[in-house]
């Protein structure tokens, strides 16, 4: 493998002449470490992962050391469920929202090159959240060209097929791929609620009781399986214009599509009697992003320059039309018609500057840089009522509405990194400024504004032989989402009213962790502490209408959580891996309810597993994730777990087999259960991430 940290040939220098006598092309080869601990991050090389070769996104961060993602999306990076993921250190419009947990489950993995797990950004990142996640895409710029095909299928018709190449001559390189995907998730929800008077006459106590007398109760019971169509580009453009400049230019294009037979069964009761019915839809759900990207680069001299514009932008289409087929009373079908649309544009530019300085023995880089955002979210609900027998629709005004959030962030930056002896320290300050103006078509934009500054810190103090210490801190602020200040209501389903909160401000979040690594011959490992906080939390206020939840957003929840995490890797022979990492801390909530807080203690954890084995043309890989339980505002969630076995088998010099077993015992149902002074709600939601995927991948050199 071509280590791409060094040059790998060396060519004429500019004032060689004709008649000199050749030089030789020398190159260096190296095995690339598949993980790198820096100051600030940990770098996880996924270039060569078998999982990744016909995987998604999501598989390859599922297997990455430090990060948990459950089977519907969603990630928690130590067990910090606060996480931003960039790409290639940017943040999309793609990665904000509900939207990046389909995005994950679609991109391919064959296009990842490493993933950056950082627990406490610096000041140098934009860290709307308390860690990052950084996916770095392949550009290999190495001279020659060289392409891959892959292709995977499993059952139920689901397959997969791509292709990537790369081609580089002197100054120019271009990185182009191609993908088309049929995947599909089987899904199972149950929610059961026990409506009950916060006076003090309850409801009985399970949720989804026996009806007795003065018990109010729903259930919501619900099985699909969502059949997605994926089609995706990318294409990237790399050109040296002269020692000291380049330009590079990049642009994605990703379109999902699904049309998934919902059928729910609702059952609302009391103890005067009891409504049975089966809410039907069946789409179409679409959504489209498109992002593209123009960097400039100067370095020379220990100086460095790097300006950067970039525009991505995603819209969807989620059909909620639904008829309800009565059971009980036997009522006529009902039927609605309903859609939310929305668009979020991103335009960003950064500046980032860089220069090495120092004198004597200490040593140092100053980093400075400017980052302007400019975000428009717009999304429009419509909901109707149809009259079967004339057809003409009844728009229901309480859940048909339209409304845009315009976020507009400038922030600066200052970070100096020193080197001293055997210490070494990462400084660094944020100024941050955000707007946010959140209105509808018909009434005037109201406009709030927050600044903030926030500071980083990195320290580590190098021991005896390949062993340190390190203390890192970082505060950010974390603004709300778009979804979130809508200040009208939006129809979920049957059990389940949105009602947005235009009020929000950005959360505070504080993160101290002070931990000592330490490498062997064949061992490196790591143990640490850490203590975040979060305040103002925006968290989730609840009430009823008409015994139907309505979830709505407010600030004023306080959460806390400390705890331990430690990892370990052991390398016994040259062809076995092993490695495994996790975490237990203990949590503390504060959050509204009624007139009074609710005050809520609770331990937790993590823990990943991880092996690889090969063995002449095989190669074996394993890796195992638990997630205990864990409190939530006002419930809990249960434990859920996955285990995923890849092999590979290179049948020719160029040619590989794969098998991909994800989730092997179906370890992915989450119960939840949920208590406030108005109900009390358990349920599950299972994600079947349950498949084996057959596929090949050719290279072509």
């Amino acid at each position: 493998m071509i280590l791409f940290g060094l040059p790998a040939l060396f060519s004429l220098p500019e004032h060689a002449h004709a008649e000199d006598p050749p030089i030789a092309t020398v190159t260096v080869t190296a095995q690339k470490e598949p993980v790198v601990r820096k100051l600030d991050k940990t770098v996880h090389d996924v270039a060569s992962m078998p999982r990744a070769a016909n995987g998604t996104a999501q598989d390859v961060l599922q297997s990455t050391p430090e990060v948990s993602v459950t089977a519907d999306g969603r990630i928690a990076v130590k067990g910090n469920d606060q996480v931003t993921v960039l790409v290639d250190g940017k943040p999309t419009a793609t990665m904000s929202g509900e939207e990046r947990a389909v995005a994950l489950q679609t991109m391919s993995g064959a296009d990842i090159a490493s993933v950056e797990v950082i627990t406490n950004p610096s000041a140098a990142y934009q860290a709307n959240g308390g860690a990052i996640v950084n996916i770095v895409l392949k550009r290999n710029r190495r001279p020659g060209a060289r392409a891959q095909v892959r292709a995977s299928a499993a059952d139920r018709g689901l397959w997969n097929a791509g292709w990537s190449g790369d081609m580089a001559r002197k100054n120019f390189s271009v990185h182009g791929s191609l993908a088309y995907r049929r995947d599909g998730t089987q899904k199972w929800r149950r929610s059961a609620v026990d409506w009950h008077d916060p006076s003090g006459q309850e409801a009985g106590d399970g949720a989804g009781g026996e009806g007795g007398d003065g018990t109010r109760y729903s259930l919501q019971t619900s099985g699909v399986f969502v059949r997605r169509i994926v089609r995706s580009a990318a294409l990237g453009i790399d050109y040296t214009l002269s020692d000291t400049d380049s330009v590079s230019f990049s642009a994605r294009h990703n379109s999902r599509r699904s049309r998934p037979l919902l059928d729910t069964l609702n059952v609302a009761g009391s103890g005067t009697g009891e409504t049975v019915y089966h809410r039907i839809s069946e789409g179409p759900n679409e959504q489209s992003d498109d992002s593209a990207s123009l960097a400039w680069t100067r370095q020379g001299g220990g100086k460095a320059l790097k300006a950067t514009v970039q525009r991505s932008r995603t819209t969807g289409l989620l059909d909620k039309s639904y008829r309800d087929v009565f059971v009980a009373p036997a009522y006529a079908t009902a039927y609605s018609h309903g859609a939310t649309r929305s668009a979020r544009r991103l335009d960003q530019a950064t500046l980032d500057w860089s220069r090495l300085a120092g004198s004597g023995t200490v040593h140092g880089q100053w980093g400075l840089g400017a980052d302007l955002q400019d975000e428009v979210n717009d999304l429009h609900n419509y909901q109707a009522s149809i009259d079967a027998s004339t057809g003409m629709e009844t728009p229901d005004p309480d859940t048909t509405n339209g409304y845009k959030v315009k976020t507009t962030l400038a922030a600066a930056y200052l970070t100096n990194r020193l080197r001293y002896g055997q210490w070494e320290a990462l400084l660094g300050g944020r100024f941050e400024r955000m707007e946010l103006q959140v209105g509808s078509a018909q009434t005037t934009l109201r406009t709030g504004h927050w600044q903030a500054f926030n500071p980083s810190l990195h320290l580590e103090y190098a021991l005896a032989g390949n062993a340190a210490l390190t203390l890192g801190y970082r505060r950010s602020l974390q603004r709300p989402d778009p979804r979130d200040l809508n200040p009208f209501t939006t129809y979920v389903d049957a059990q389940n009213l949105s009602r947005g909160n235009p009020d929000l401000g950005p959360q505070r979040l504080a993160s101290w962790e002070i931990g000592t690594t330490a490498t062997a011959a064949q061992l490196s490992g790591s143990l640490g502490a850490f203590h975040r906080t979060s305040r103002a939390t925006v968290v989730d206020a609840r009430s009823n209408a008409g015994d139907v939840l309505v979830t709505s957003k407010q600030n004023g929840g306080l959460a806390r959580s400390t705890g331990i995490t430690g990892s370990l890797d052991w390398t016994p022979a040259a062809a076995l891996r092993l490695g495994v990492d996790g975490s237990v801390y203990r949590i503390a909530l504060s959050t509204p309810d009624a007139a009074a807080l609710v005050h809520q203690h609770g331990a937790s954890g993590y823990l990943n597993f991880r092996a690889a084995y090969s063995a002449g043309q095989d190669h074996v890989s394993l890796d195992a994730h638990v997630q205990a339980s864990a409190i939530t505002p006002l419930g809990r969630n249960g434990s859920t777990s996955n285990v995923n076995l890849t092999w590979k088998r290179a049948l020719t010099g160029s040619l590989d087999l794969t098998v991909n077993a994800s989730d092997l015992f179906d370890g992915s149902k989450r119960t939840y259960r949920t208590g406030t002074a108005t109900f009390r709600q358990a349920g599950f939601d299972h994600f079947v991430a349950r498949r084996v995927y057959l596929g090949f991948v050719q290279k072509i050199e």
